[in-house]
């Protein structure tokens, strides 16, 4: 039988390989060189950092991540040394969609926004910018799309330069891997001198990868005034936080944009996926069975007493209300990886339904877009 080391923070994990392979499962961020004896394959989560120091001399042929970034893994180590690797790319999009759209409903509460007359600006529109791009579009926002690779493929059309994004944006939200070297350079994107082009007012969102921002320029911005507040997920020195940066900020979380139990299960079904391909494994379209329902799946919404954006408000936040974990994140900043390993269950909005009264044919539309059940109730 081939030999599994696998993170123990991988969900719905256990019990899916024992038939078919010995696996043992231990912290990710814990496991040496010494626990790689006579391991086939390495399952993981971002707190392994998969390279030379850990991997020289090793028997690992396969590298699966259960998440989307794989800035952990040195890929090129990897593919000199023959280690195949593989990601779970898109795995938590639809968490992130929904961490993005409770963010735009608390803001647009807070500072009294109509979202349909401000300008959101999209750094990196791949599997999760597309659907933050969906989400604003469906919100009635205008949306400017920055993403120099699929400008170059797809042509420029429906794509602005990051100068011209930074100019026009009233919400920037990222959305890109950490590319710390190349054409696609993204470590410290968002620096002193690209935060010069920013319109004053602006709000900054960090769901992608905490190096991507310059955290001393930022702090720099609020300290100003020119930004007019930050949402953070992401940090750079992780899983340290800068005390200042964090009191700063709207709204910090301690990265969990992507951690709903569906974005988690479809991170796992593709590392099973990977592996049964690699290793010719009974399990191809294996899915994890008895997810978990939310804690109250039903939403009654009443058109009669609120405006389509506040209907939808209403909902977003009944599905995930991102101020819990900014409220507990806050109460103990050096609970970040407790907080991690301890979250709580969070389901994405096709997990819920609603009942509509009064129904309006504008709201029922926009919730079944963003993937509610919806029930109108005259």
């Amino acid at each position: 039988m081939i030999k599994i080391l696998a993170d123990d923070k991988i969900p719905f994990l256990k019990g899916a390989l024992e038939p078919y392979a010995n696996i043992r499962y231990m912290d990710g961020k814990a496991i040496t060189m010494a626990d790689l004896s006579n391991v086939d394959a390495l399952l993981i989560r971002t707190r392994t950092v998969c390279n030379a120091s850990l991997l020289e001399g090793s028997s690992v042929r396969l590298i699966a991540t259960a998440t989307i970034g794989y800035d952990h893994i040195d890929t090129q180590y990897c593919d000199a040394k023959g280690i195949r690797w593989a990601n779970a790319p898109g795995c938590n999009s639809g968490s992130v969609q929904q961490y993005i759209a409770s963010v735009l409903a608390i803001l647009a509460n807070r500072f009294d926004y109509n979202l349909s007359q401000k300008t959101i600006g999209i750094i990196g529109a791949g599997n999760v910018g597309k659907k933050v791009e969906r989400l604003a579009r469906l919100l009635g926002m205008n949306v400017l799309l920055n993403d120099p690779p699929r400008a170059r493929s797809e042509g420029p059309a429906g794509f602005v330069s990051l100068k011209h994004l930074l100019e026009g944006s009233d919400i920037i939200t990222l959305h890109v891997p950490l590319n710390r070297t190349g054409e696609d350079k993204t470590l410290q994107l968002i620096n002193d001198n690209s935060l010069q082009d920013i319109s004053p007012g602006t709000v900054i969102i960090n769901t992608s990868r905490g190096e991507v921002v310059e955290e001393n320029a930022l702090k720099a911005s609020l300290k100003s005034g020119k930004l007019s507040g930050t949402v953070l997920d992401v940090w750079e020195n992780e899983p340290h936080t800068d005390p200042e940066l964090h009191e700063k900020a709207l709204i910090a979380t301690p990265h969990i944009a992507g951690y709903s139990i569906d974005g988690k299960s479809n991170g796992t079904c593709q590392i099973v996926a990977h592996l049964a391909q690699f290793f010719d494994l009974p399990l191809k379209g294996w899915a994890p069975g008895g997810i978990p329902e939310p804690a109250e799946p039903l939403i009654t919404v009443d058109c009669n007493s609120l405006s389509p954006e506040q209907a939808c408000f209403k909902a977003i936040l009944h599905s995930y209300n991102v101020s819990a974990d900014d409220a507990a994140f806050r109460k103990n900043p050096e609970s970040f990886e407790y907080l991690r390993g301890s979250y709580p269950l969070r389901r994405e909005f096709p997990a819920y339904r609603i009942v509509l009264k009064n129904p309006d044919f504008q709201v029922s539309s926009l919730l079944s877009d963003l993937g509610f059940a919806v029930t109108p109730v005259n």
